[in-house]
């Protein structure tokens, strides 16, 4: 007999506690355990009962959340799965998990919270399974204290890149654990870099905090794409959720396209709307880069991008949350090169400096 993954789940209300009971037990792989009013209470069963799994709010009496998080994450790293609530400052917060090392989070509505949870179900048990395979290791003790100081770890640039042809666009993709994939990933940029298109799986309502945080922390300038942006060096264009993003042409000017149209691979956004559009638009001028992330989306599109002469990175096993986009891209023949997370922004600097390089020597 297969093991089930076992679940705690510690929330405050005690509906969603009972709706996410019942969530988890309908499912043939998994159990839950356990339910916590508090953290405190939690943090006897999470000893007691050993869990897989844990589902956390983020608004807790006797001990906030983010709080309990950060313990847990510091004396005994597991995969935790936030229950967030669709406000701004529920996304606040919730980016805040994910830094602290949460693996993902799923977004409760703030009325009609019966309805909303059921509709939601599919979505939390993938989460819940994809948090269970989840590579989590102890949170530093120096990560981002707030969005208002660069990262500790963040690579100095001593000097500017060599004036780059701006023709080259850089487009990232990403899934679960991907907020601190794509921050390392900009942090080092230096402000005259090629302009960058991100494609990030997340709901409406998170995207705008999620770029206003980049933007305090990178060199460059973050924030949503918008339809008809022009895509400008030193700026970086994250995909609206609950929307597409894909690469056009306007004249001499590549621009943002930013569409309400069918999810592809079960998302929206979907990396592999942005991948095929730089494959067709941008074609040697595109850099690819595939982060962390559940699942294949992308991935053939990464190859196309190849295939049109782009050159594309993936992030290695060992430093991703989840192997699967990048496994996929790998499968597909679609990488140059798999690096480890902290080494994908130097070679991307590498290979930018090198093309300069070459195309003065053809000149």
């Amino acid at each position: 007999m297969t093991r089930k993954t076992s679940v705690v789940v510690v929330d405050d209300s005690a509906l969603v506690r009972s709706l996410l009971t019942e969530i988890i037990n309908r499912q043939r792989d998994m159990v839950c355990v356990g339910a916590a009013s508090d953290p405190l209470v939690a943090r006897e069963m999470i000893r007691e009962l050993n869990p897989d799994v844990i589902t956390l709010d983020v608004e807790m009496p006797r001990m906030d959340g983010l709080e309990f998080l950060s313990r847990l994450m510091r004396l005994r790293p597991m995969p935790v799965l936030m229950v967030s609530t669709l406000t701004e400052q529920g996304a606040e917060v919730t980016l805040r998990a994910l830094e602290l090392g949460a693996v993902d989070f799923v977004a409760k509505p703030r009325i009609g919270v019966t309805t909303g949870l059921n509709e939601l179900a599919s979505d939390i048990v993938e989460k819940i399974r994809i948090a269970a395979s989840a590579k989590v290791g102890r949170h530093k003790s120096g990560s981002l204290s707030s969005a208002s100081s660069a990262p500790p770890d963040a690579p100095v640039i001593s000097a500017p890149l060599p004036r780059l042809s701006t023709e080259k666009v850089i487009c990232i993709g990403a899934s679960t654990g991907g907020t601190e994939a794509i921050r390392e990933v900009l942090t080092p940029m230096p402000a005259d870099s090629p302009a960058i298109v991100i494609t990030q799986h997340m709901p409406p309502g998170f995207t705008t905090s999620f770029a206003a945080r980049l933007n305090s922390l990178c060199r460059i300038r973050v924030a949503e794409a918008r339809h008809g942006d022009r895509l400008l060096p030193g700026h970086a264009y994250l995909a609206p959720g609950g929307h597409h993003l894909r690469i056009d042409r306007s004249g001499s000017n590549y621009v943002a396209v930013v569409e309400d149209t069918e999810p592809v691979n079960r998302h929206r956004p979907s990396v592999e709307v942005l991948f095929r559009s730089a494959a067709r638009v941008l074609g040697p001028n595109a850099l690819g880069v595939m982060l962390t992330g559940m699942g294949g989306d992308g991935a053939q599109a990464m190859r196309e991008m190849k295939d049109a002469g782009s050159y594309n990175l993936v992030q290695d096993e060992a430093s991703c949350v989840v192997f699967g986009m990048p496994r996929m891209a790998i499968q597909c023949g679609a990488a140059h090169e798999v690096l480890p997370l902290t080494q994908i922004a130097p070679a991307l600097l590498e290979r930018l400096s090198s093309t300069t390089t070459a195309v003065r020597h053809r000149i």
